[in-house]
């Protein structure tokens, strides 16, 4: 689905300037008089019009063959002919980035947000749109310094543990109804931990997580599949600790009941 959008919307464009280019300004594919014949045999009405109205009648009708001949061409040999479409659309995105990483792209791109952020709708959607679009292509220091922390806190009830990022204070109102420091806490939903939902946390109800924000991230978008090694490798040793004492318990128990064990093995045997 990808391929086929790039290829749809940016490549076949793309595409179909570089064969008008070819049919306006390239001496290739020859057009030959039969060529011509038949092309004018398969004209619609509409077309003929067209011819009638050209200031070079014969002119026309050659760059319509040759059009022809080009498709034709194109359609033989798609796959390598389409990719042209996306070598180009690569390099102009590669062109236009060097541009904006330039003084003069900079500057192009300041005056462009100074114009949206003066139209009348854009202004008002703009800088939050921007906001989000900075955090979402941000690296992942800049995403570090928005997410602060990694912390755990009980949502939606009390006994249910979500892993969430402090994003920073909360409202003055929500802390003072509840009479102690908040938080804002984003957590986010799986796979796509870009949606979730915000909420406002006491302080003293968070766990802080001795993980990075991208070890958090890999455990949400894989569903907890991936977790962070310092907290897997804690987890292992704690379950091999409690497996040693459940051992243990089980060898105390058989030891302490001998009797138990000798009486039942008389009953089974008589």
């Amino acid at each position: 689905m990808g391929y086929q959008f790039v290829q749809q919307r940016i490549a076949e464009p793309i595409n179909m300037g570089i064969r008008a280019g070819i049919t306006r300004w390239s001496p290739l594919p020859v057009v030959l008089e039969e060529d011509l014949v038949g092309v004018e045999k398969e004209l619609t009405q509409v077309q003929r019009e067209q011819m009638r109205r050209a200031t070079d009648p014969k002119k026309w009708l050659r760059g319509q063959a040759k059009a022809i001949k080009i498709q034709n061409l194109w359609d033989e040999y798609r796959f390598p002919f389409d990719l042209l479409g996306l070598i180009v659309a690569f390099f102009l995105i590669y062109i236009v980035g060097l541009l904006l990483g330039s003084y003069i792209g900079h500057s192009l791109y300041r005056r462009g947000e100074i114009l949206l952020q003066r139209l009348p709708l854009f202004k008002q959607v703009y800088p939050s749109v921007k906001q989000i679009t900075d955090f979402l292509v941000s690296d992942g220091n800049e995403r570090l310094k928005k997410f602060s922390r990694v912390v755990a806190v009980q949502y939606p009830r009390r006994g249910i543990w979500s892993v969430g990022f402090i994003t920073g204070d909360t409202m003055i109102k929500i802390q003072d109804e509840a009479g102690v420091p908040c938080a804002t806490v984003f957590i986010p939903s799986s796979p796509t931990p870009f949606t979730g939902y915000t909420i406002s946390v006491p302080r003293s109800e968070m766990i802080e997580l001795p993980i990075s924000v991208e070890e958090a991230l890999r455990f949400t978008v894989s569903g907890g599949v991936v977790l962070p090694p310092s907290q897997t490798k804690q987890l292992t040793e704690q379950n091999v600790t409690a497996d040693q004492a459940k051992q243990e318990g089980a060898s105390i128990s058989s030891d302490a009941s001998p009797d138990t064990d000798s009486s039942t093995l008389a009953q089974s045997q008589s």
